[in-house]
């Protein structure tokens, strides 16, 4: 069990005694003194965590030696569990993706990017639970960006130029462009690209959340007359708004950044963060293990 720092705050979130430390001013908070099994079990202690996570929108523990089996009971206390078309699921667990990186293993995108789980689902994915198994001796850091923030600090003229507007997201043209034309089709066939408000809400706090992200395309409304006089004002401009969108993650301070160590967990509210896995790591292996937890349509 992780031994709790002096430092570490015990100031309530509504009814929580759960101890914990915030990292950083904007976003992430680490645990101590918890079991994610005990969690799994007990009403009150995951009523406590859930308050915690939708204020700090990324929890952090160390020392978490709990079984595949606590670690999936403990993420379908958020809800159903879902697979990855691309990432294979330990046979025992279905929903606890595999996430293995060692000299063997193929190319992957979409890691070392900032990007929000799966906003190619018409229904992204509520949170994640993601443990490390095996972890490098140095290297392999992941960081989770607060897009509640991101959105709160936009100019004012920006806020006002993409209220109500939609965005495409699209599987084919980030995991499908490695693959032969006939699988992208395939893969595009079962996933249709997903459309998106660029502004959701969340539906739990209310707060505004920027949701744009690496697996975003293009705009599908933002050829109107109030934004368009000539087609250059849509071809660069919208497209020149969108990379300014979704460069707004990879600013640090909206960010914390993590450490991994074998055993050590992080559970995130997927609807209000962007996250990005470090691949600076090689030959080291880091070898992690997630639960992504169906969400809901955003809006």
């Amino acid at each position: 069990m992780t031994n709790t720092p002096e430092s570490a705050d015990s100031t309530p979130v509504g009814s929580s005694t759960i101890r914990f430390e915030p990292l950083t001013c904007s976003i992430g908070a680490e645990l101590f003194g918890v079991d994610l099994g005990d969690v799994s079990r007990d009403d009150t202690l995951f009523t406590e965590l859930k308050a915690l996570l939708l204020k700090y929108k990324v929890l952090f523990l160390r020392d978490q030696d709990i079984s595949r089996a606590e670690h999936v009971a403990f993420a379908r206390r958020f809800g159903e569990l879902e697979d990855h078309p691309l990432a294979s699921s330990d046979p025992e667990h279905p929903g606890l993706v595999r996430i293995y990186k060692d000299l063997d293993s193929p190319a992957e995108h979409y890691e070392n990017a900032y990007h929000c789980d799966a906003t190619w689902r018409q229904k992204p994915p509520m949170g994640c639970v993601l443990r490390c198994v095996e972890t490098p001796k140095a290297g392999g850091d992941t960081i989770w960006v607060n897009m509640v923030e991101a959105y709160a600090k936009l100019p004012d003229y920006i806020k006002t130029l993409i209220d109500g507007l939609r965005a495409r997201h699209s599987i084919e043209a980030t995991f499908g462009a490695v693959m032969p034309v006939a699988q992208r089709h395939r893969l595009k066939e079962y996933f249709p690209d997903a459309e998106h408000p660029v502004v959701r809400t969340h539906p739990e706090t209310g707060e505004k959340v920027l949701f744009v992200n690496a697996y975003t395309t293009h705009f599908v409304n933002f050829h109107t007359p109030e934004n368009i006089r000539y087609g250059i004002d849509y071809a660069p401009g919208g497209s020149n708004l969108l990379n300014y969108l979704i460069s707004q993650a990879s600013i640090p301070e909206y960010q914390v950044r993590w450490r991994w160590t074998p055993n050590s967990v992080a559970i995130w509210d997927n609807r209000s963060t962007q996250h990005y896995a470090v691949q600076d790591y090689w030959p080291g292996v880091r070898k992690m293990e997630r639960a992504g937890i169906i969400g809901d349509r955003p809006f």
